[in-house]
């Protein structure tokens, strides 16, 4: 069964930064797509940033050049370096991984999921 544990989070003020992490168990990941997504209060989870096996990465327009996702294949964990912090960017952050790269952006294209991890920025 696939397990995702994210980690990291935490409140932080603005200008600022955090690294989250998401370490998947489970099975071997090989030809996983690894996604970062986040929910804040009354909106609509929306795509942060995603990294395919081939380690090709996606972004969401607002985090561009703020935010780096990366990943371990030995470790089967995936990273979302998160600088420059604003208030805007709090939000519960999920991880989340699938089999193959297409529609990476679309949440309801990964079936599997971890819990969350809340990122707090004061201003």
């Amino acid at each position: 069964q696939v397990q995702l544990v994210e980690s990291g989070g935490g409140l932080v003020q603005a200008g600022g930064s955090l690294r989250l992490s998401c370490a998947a168990s489970g099975r071997t990941f090989s030809g996983y797509t690894m996604g970062w997504f986040r929910q804040a209060p009354g909106k609509e989870r929306e795509f942060v940033a995603a990294i395919n096996w081939s380690n090709i990465t996606y972004y969401f327009g607002s985090v561009k050049g703020r935010f780096t996702i990366s990943r371990d294949k030995a470790k089967n964990t995936v990273y979302l370096q998160m600088n420059s912090l604003k208030p805007e960017d709090t939000a519960v952050y999920y991880c989340a991984t699938k089999l193959g790269t297409n529609n990476d952006y679309i949440s309801a294209s990964y079936p599997y999921w971890g819990q969350g991890t809340q990122v707090t920025v004061s201003s």
